[in-house]
């Protein structure tokens, strides 16, 4: 996943970001609620994992911009406030979940992958496309019952395609969504990626197409 997170305490935000990123999220950290609406512009995020008490705009304020601009990302709440009333107002201004710290790194991403399986409508971990099943809590691909070796990247990148199958995902954002920012990669890298995932996918009845001058989509056809 491509995480924003708005976390202004240094220790917490340090340990969410080495968490997420040794799980393969690509995780852009911010301290500030201004800062926090300036990325979330910018970058095509698939969740937000957002503090209440912020500098500059507390975390009511930034939710309440971030749904106004129509952004879609799914926001994840983090707050040291216990009170029912917040929560409360934390969801009916358009939050998806919410954690009380202190909590468990392990359960943050759980939330964090439930919460981006929600758009497609999946209720559990498991998705079918095809031939083809993920399981994204295991990180496994299968074709009729049979795994996928697929390397970390690999596997990233058929599930956000499947993720939107049929529609066509710009490069850019595959890189974005695929590399971390800090990643030293050529300019083919997306390229290579998906030459070896088509290898993989050889005989599936799901294709990876490049739209020329844009970037590639998934398509499912039968056999």
């Amino acid at each position: 996943m491509r995480i924003l997170l708005v976390e202004d305490n240094l220790d917490l935000g340090d340990a969410i970001e080495s968490k997420l990123s040794t799980s393969g999220h690509c995780v852009e950290w911010v301290r500030d609620g201004n800062s926090a609406l300036t990325w979330s512009a910018s970058g095509d995020f698939d969740a937000i994992v957002l503090d209440i008490m912020l500098p500059q705009k507390d975390g009511f304020a930034v939710l309440r911009e971030l749904r106004a601009a129509g952004c879609e990302a799914q926001v994840l709440v983090v707050t040291a406030r216990s009170e029912i009333e917040d929560k409360v107002n934390m969801l009916d201004l358009g939050a998806d979940d919410y954690l009380v710290k202190p909590f468990d790194l392990r359960e943050l991403e759980a939330r964090l992958r439930a919460l981006v399986r929600r758009p497609a409508g999946a209720t559990t971990s498991l998705a079918q496309y095809g031939d083809l099943s993920l399981d994204m809590a295991g990180r496994v691909a299968s074709r009729d019952g049979q795994p996928l070796d697929l390397g970390r990247r690999e596997f990233r990148l058929l599930e956000v395609l499947l993720g939107r199958m049929g529609q066509t995902l710009h490069r850019e954002r595959l890189m974005n969504q695929i590399f971390n920012v800090d990643d030293d990669v050529s300019p083919n890298a997306l390229e290579l990626q998906v030459s070896r995932l088509r290898k993989k996918l050889h005989g599936s009845t799901v294709e990876i197409v490049t739209v020329r001058g844009v970037g590639y989509q998934a398509r499912c056809h039968e056999q």
